[in-house]
């Protein structure tokens, strides 16, 4: 693989109180295997060349602790950690509008998820700039293994009873959409402004582009990339350690 023309800065949304986790620290620095959670995906950024920068999103109160795993763990690519906001979308915008002007190539992964791989990584880097001329974004996912079933109304629902199926969706074409997302800097920060004027909430950066009519490209990400959530998932994470 020939290098590629740009360098890549990787934002690291981690600014999640973790309600559903259940602890009283910020999940973001719950201990995984030996290492806070954090930790995990900023040391694979790290040890890839292509990335010149990494940026963690946190929030307002850990900074201090932020910076200090930092140094205890050598991260030396991190040169600024951004204040979250009150849901993802904003911490990711606010992050945005703390980078360069100059930027051209941003990656986006959540600090959630720990398991990442840096073949992963590099795979997603390279197809990005082979496939630069016809996409605005590319994004990690693994075809649906279940049966998925739109309900008739928003979960979660007042009455848990009262959840009744609207259709069954075909599995051949859904695809679980997870992190790394790459985009180039000035679409991404242009998706996240309009979204914010339009009031829409999106799931994911992707979600954002998608909507401002951008194409957006799939590579086979891994079942391992899983995002720790709830207890249950640590122990998941855990065994494929």
């Amino acid at each position: 693989m020939s290098s590629i023309s740009a360098p890549v800065t990787a934002i690291v949304p981690a600014a999640g109180s973790g309600n559903r986790f259940g602890i009283k620290k910020n999940k973001p620095f719950y201990i995984l295997m030996g290492k806070p959670l954090l930790i995990w995906s900023l040391e694979v950024f790290q040890g890839i060349d292509e990335i010149n920068e990494i940026m963690p999103v946190v929030k307002q109160e850990d900074i201090g602790i932020t910076n200090e795993l930092i140094e205890q763990y050598k991260i030396t690519k991190v040169r600024n950690i951004v204040p979250g906001g009150a849901e993802r979308q904003d911490s990711v915008y606010n992050a945005l509008n703390a980078l360069d002007p100059e930027t051209r190539i941003v990656l986006i992964h959540d600090g959630a998820r720990p398991l990442l791989e840096s073949g992963l990584v590099k795979k997603m880097i390279y197809g990005f700039m082979c496939f630069e001329a016809g996409v605005d974004g590319i994004v990690a996912g693994v075809p649906v293994k279940d049966t998925v079933k739109e309900i008739e109304k928003e979960y979660p629902v007042d009455n848990i009873e009262n959840i009744f199926v609207k259709k069954t969706l075909s599995r051949e074409t859904l695809w679980a959409i997870q992190t790394p997302q790459i985009f180039f800097f000035d679409k991404i920060k242009a998706a996240h402004e309009i979204s914010r004027l339009d009031g829409l909430k999106a799931t994911d950066d992707a979600a954002m582009v998608e909507k401002c009519g951008g194409r957006i490209k799939v590579i086979m990400g891994s079942y391992r990339n899983i995002k720790i959530t709830t207890p249950e998932d640590v122990k998941i994470a855990e065994a494929m350690f």
